[in-house]
């Protein structure tokens, strides 16, 4: 028992207090274990009945004074000194009245043996302390997630039912937490009986052993990649800042949203990440539903995050912290994020405490994102380029996250590989990889096909089954994965036919002064609209199979009302470069966009679409024959537009 002497002396102050009896004052969590027979406590009225008084001593321990031992009545909330005169044998407790008026006082602290959580076995009563991660008023109790060292647990506190209980607890607070341990709906739950925010060199000891256990926890397992690739040694280094940054939020009890390119090669980024993620949630948090609310992915259509997407995730996010008492969350984005079109939507994030955190493979803009990023692996970093694809680099990483994933995601870099159709060496390796789990090189090829045709029609949903089962990721099983995948890639092959066959009888083409072809197509008028394949993938098609049949330098525009979609082959257009100064040179024209040296798509002001592509040619004319450029390398980040 931790005592403290406040030197109150009762009624006479300045009689000799070490002759004086004590009466000790309870701290409001105290417990039976910090009360002995004979002493005497400061208490409260709580109940006045026919045959006595009950009193509170602490917020735990009550009692009754029996009517024989009163001498004047007493109301609920009158206060009054009393002796414990008896522990009875059915749990109750007896006290008498203390009338002494000259006694000291000492204030006992309860210092309560402390239990881990994953030493928390119901029908058991424990104390707890850790950090409030979540407060959740329901229509009964109110619920707080803590969070210790070893693991996350609910705390169901009941007052009134839906009133909000402990109002004076918030997010973040340090908290001793007492009470039994209770199984609910299959996992434990801790039914409160005392809840306080600690404070002074308490609070401080706690915040050190919590914050050296997350470091700790964090701390990614040591793992081997998959295959052996001296040029992606570097990126799985900054790999693994990432993964701690993850494993640290979920042992927070962060919510992580993440953002992906909707093509194949941003769902084989995220899938796994995602799947790696919510095992690793399971492992820590006592809530099977935990996994479902902590972590969300989302498509992104454009090659970049749009302000609109921007809006949409900050949204979701406030209304969770109100409606659900979550943190606001880590933002991921996967194949995606890391260029100056990304600094609108990440500058209206920095109003709030939102962590970004970006895995890309696409040409970068260090110095305009990086101050606005808490992480950024990108292989351009470390003078690599798009040839490691971001699936590849998140296998890797979902399995630093969670390494007993590895069985269930080996063939899912080489996908991602087909379905960017990188040009790396290791594709052999990640092909030898996929063969071992049954996959050959048609089979991937078609994975990559079902997967960029369900996120067509996916839209901006997740579609978090459909694609788990297509990519054989946690899904139903190989069985509805081959079915699906037959199926899809089969649709999608027969649809881009149709739209090749509508729209190549009405390609224009051209020679270039610099001796590259250059190949036109109106596709709001020529190509079916609102389907599969979008602009971006059919001008991609468009332009392979003329790279194909000329086997020379070729350039691709695939325009719309209020865009254009660029490809080249053998061309170093630049294009990043030229949307700038288009965009300073047709005065009206609105121009923006951009992409990489040979791949792109840019948006105008409709009434400008001839002055536009009109320059926009004449400087394609201008730009230099480069054979070691193919656009092929880079299918996938062309913008699927609409």
């Amino acid at each position: 028992m931790n005592t403290q002497n406040t030197g109150d002396t009762g009624s006479h102050p300045n009689s000799d207090a070490s002759s004086r009896p004590v009466v000790y004052d309870l701290a409001p969590d105290c417990t039976s274990d910090d009360i002995e027979t004979g002493a005497n406590y400061h208490a409260v009225v709580n109940g006045v009945v026919d045959y006595g008084i009950f009193v509170d001593i602490s917020d735990t321990v009550s009692g009754l004074v029996h009517e024989s031992n009163l001498t004047r009545t007493y109301e609920e909330g009158d206060r009054l000194t009393v002796t414990l005169s008896e522990f009875r044998s059915d749990g109750d407790i007896a006290f008498d009245v203390f009338d002494e008026t000259a006694y000291r006082t000492v204030v006992v602290e309860h210092e309560p043996t402390l239990a881990t959580i994953e030493q928390l076995t119901p029908g058991e009563e424990a104390t707890i302390r850790g950090r409030v991660t979540q407060i959740k008023q329901t229509g009964g109790p109110t619920l707080f997630h803590v969070a210790g060292e070893t693991g996350i647990i609910s705390a169901a506190a009941f007052k009134n039912a839906g009133v909000r209980a402990f109002p004076a607890i918030t997010v973040d607070d340090l908290v001793q937490v007492s009470g039994n341990i209770e199984s609910h709906e299959a996992t434990r739950q801790l039914e409160v009986d005392s809840m306080r925010k600690l404070d002074g060199e308490t609070a401080e000891e706690v915040r050190e052993s919590l914050t050296t256990s997350i470091a700790t926890r964090a701390t990614p397992p040591d793992i081997d990649p998959l295959i052996e690739w001296p040029a992606f040694e570097p990126v799985f280094d900054d790999l693994r800042e990432i993964a701690t940054l993850l494993r640290q939020m979920v042992l927070s009890g962060r919510p992580i949203r993440i953002r992906h390119h909707a093509d194949g090669d941003g769902m084989c980024a995220a899938v796994p990440v995602q799947y790696a993620l919510e095992r690793y949630i399971e492992s820590v948090h006592d809530d099977t539903d935990a996994p479902r609310h902590l972590v969300k992915r989302l498509p992104s259509k454009a090659p970049y995050y749009e302000m609109e997407d921007a809006t949409r995730d900050l949204n979701f996010a406030l209304e969770g912290s109100e409606r659900h008492g979550q943190q606001l969350p880590l933002l991921l984005m996967l194949d995606n994020g890391s260029t100056e079109e990304d600094v609108p939507a990440y500058e209206n994030l920095a109003h709030y405490d939102v962590p970004i955190a970006v895995v890309d493979h696409h040409h970068p803009d260090p110095e305009a994102v990086e101050p606005l990023l808490d992480a950024h692996v990108n292989p351009y970093l470390h003078d690599e380029d798009y040839r490691i694809t971001t699936g590849m680099m998140c296998v890797e990483l979902a399995r630093m996250i969670d390494p007993t994933i590895t069985d269930e995601v080996r063939h899912v870099p080489a996908v991602a590989g087909f379905a960017d159709r990188s040009k790396a060496n290791a594709m052999a390796q990640f092909i030898s990889l996929a063969e071992d789990e049954g996959y050959d090189s048609d089979r991937l090829q078609n994975v990559g096909e079902a997967l960029d045709y369900t996120a067509h029609w996916l839209r901006y949903s997740d579609g978090q089954s459909l694609v788990n089962d297509v990519l054989n990721v946690g899904g139903t099983g190989t069985d509805r994965h081959t079915q699906l995948v037959d199926f899809l890639s089969t649709r999608a092959e027969r649809d881009v036919e149709r739209q090749l066959d509508a729209a190549m009888q009405h390609l224009t083409h051209e020679r270039l002064s610099s001796g590259a072809h250059l190949y036109r197509i109106d596709l709001d008028e020529w190509a079916r609209r609102f389907t599969y394949p979008a602009p971006g993938k059919t001008t991609g098609k468009i332009h392979d199979r003329q790279v194909t049949e000329r086997g020379e330098p070729v350039i691709t525009i695939g325009y719309g009302p209020d865009f254009a979609v660029l490809r080249s082959d053998g061309v170093r257009l630049d294009i990043p470069r030229m949307v700038s100064e288009l965009n300073q040179e047709v005065v009206g024209g609105g121009v923006s966009g951009g992409g990489h040296l040979v791949v792109g798509s840019i948006k105008f002001v409709e009434g400008m679409r001839e002055a536009v592509i009109d320059r926009l040619v004449d400087k394609m004319a201008e730009a230099e024959l480069d054979a070691a450029l193919s656009s092929q390398a880079m299918a996938d980040v062309t913008a699927e537009l609409d």
